[in-house]
């Protein structure tokens, strides 16, 4: 069964690769050395990332959220 939460990455994001490092489930990713992406298939919603985030830019959301 699937998180009803999901990490995601801001605007703001500064590529540092902290997101990556802490992911237990390696959902996430440096993109073109720019951003930070989410695998939201991956992503647990464990929120690791956003205590860890220097940027602050990652966030948890509801998956019904989703467009």
């Amino acid at each position: 069964m699937a998180s009803k939460r999901y990490a995601e990455v801001g605007k703001f994001c500064v590529a540092c690769g902290t997101c990556q490092k802490v992911c237990p489930m390696q959902a996430i990713s440096i993109w073109k050395g720019v951003i930070a992406k989410v695998d939201f298939h991956k992503c647990v919603g464990c929120g690791k990332c956003v205590q860890e985030c220097p940027a602050g830019t990652i966030a948890l959301r509801d998956r019904e959220d989703m467009a």
